[in-house]
């Protein structure tokens, strides 16, 4: 028997799948932490599309994204790991890996799923295909104590970077082979380096030290040459003054051949000849800075702030090196 369908009807039916089809670069994430959901929104037409709940403790979340943009992987606080299709609006997988997480990073080639654990202290590695364990680094020190992990960011030639905030250590794992991850450590780099960053290029990792002067840099295309310390006057000044949140380091924004970071515990952005890593500028603004985050074309830096001025976001006008807007959009600006 033959069936005869309409081509009106083939035309429709057409239409009304392509409809539904977006591209993946056009979807967006936003992550709520209370009640622990995410809108999958479309950037385009700015609208949300779906909203996905059930996603555990998301007061530290952070995400990033598989290479085809197709999926989303969120770190949860609780030590989730969530696989979220943003084409299908579902969980592809959730995990609990550890017991307190802090972030992670997705792999050069996009196969691999690193988590920075702060209990137990070590870093995870994941496939992006299944969630599967492949490769577990504790993070072991001095008398075999465990560290908690920060600063853990993605580098060329399938290594990723971290530092022990405990230790006081940075740690590169090269994991070409998940199995046998290959190890490099840099000891005694400062005390309590509590985030870090990977310059836009690649080249320099540079952790925050907490209980120290200075920033911790390693020069990766020389590692052989150790971590230096740079900028001695980045630094908590005033001791009575309290830091009400530490500044994020992956909220440093670099604009040209400058970087603008957060002061901490200061009201200050300060701004770095990246060439020289000499201060060239302190900028007052209006509370203690977390994010100093750069527009696309560099031309200007927003700033967000910790309590009790996080009502408040400013802008840097990069050209003059000086504020040119304030906004008040309301209470609790984070991320």
């Amino acid at each position: 028997m033959t069936y005869h369908i309409p081509l009106l009807t083939l035309l429709i039916f057409s239409q009304s799948i392509s409809a539904d089809l977006l591209g993946t670069g056009d979807l967006g994430v936003i992550i709520e932490r209370e009640p622990a959901a995410i809108q999958i929104i479309n950037t385009t037409s700015k609208s949300s599309i779906s909203r996905i709940t059930d996603l555990g403790d998301l007061s530290h979340a952070s995400v990033v994204f598989s290479r085809d943009a197709r999926y989303a992987f969120i770190f949860g606080r609780d030590g989730g790991l969530t696989k979220i299709d943003l084409l299908q609006d579902r969980i592809a997988k959730r995990i609990i890996q550890a017991g307190n997480s802090i972030g992670g990073a997705i792999s050069q080639d996009g196969t691999l799923i690193a988590v920075s654990n702060y209990t137990p202290g070590g870093v995870k590695i994941f496939t992006t295909e299944t969630l599967e364990l492949v490769a577990d680094i504790p993070a072991l020190y001095g008398d075999n104590q465990l560290s908690k992990v920060v600063g853990l960011v993605d580098a060329l030639g399938q290594k990723f970077i971290f530092s022990l905030f405990d230790a006081g250590e940075i740690w590169i794992a090269d994991l070409k082979d998940p199995a046998q991850a290959k190890i490099q450590k840099f000891k005694a780099v400062g005390k309590q380096p509590y985030d870090a960053l990977l310059s836009p290029d690649g080249r320099y990792y540079i952790a925050g030290l907490f209980g120290d002067r200075g920033l911790a840099l390693l020069d990766l295309w020389s590692p052989e040459q150790g971590v230096k310390r740079i900028l001695p006057d980045y630094a908590k000044q005033d001791e009575k003054l309290p830091v009400y949140k530490m500044p994020h380091l992956e909220g440093w924004a670099v604009a040209g051949n400058l970087m603008f970071i957060p002061a901490i515990g200061q009201h200050e952005v300060l701004v770095i000849d990246q060439s020289t890593w000499q201060l060239i500028k302190r900028i007052p603004v209006i509370g203690q800075p977390v994010f100093v985050m750069a527009r696309p074309d560099g031309r200007q830096v927003w700033v967000n702030y910790a309590f009790p001025d996080n009502a408040h976001l400013q802008i840097i006008d990069v050209k003059t090196l000086s504020l040119i807007k304030s906004l008040n959009p309301g209470k609790a600006v984070l991320h």
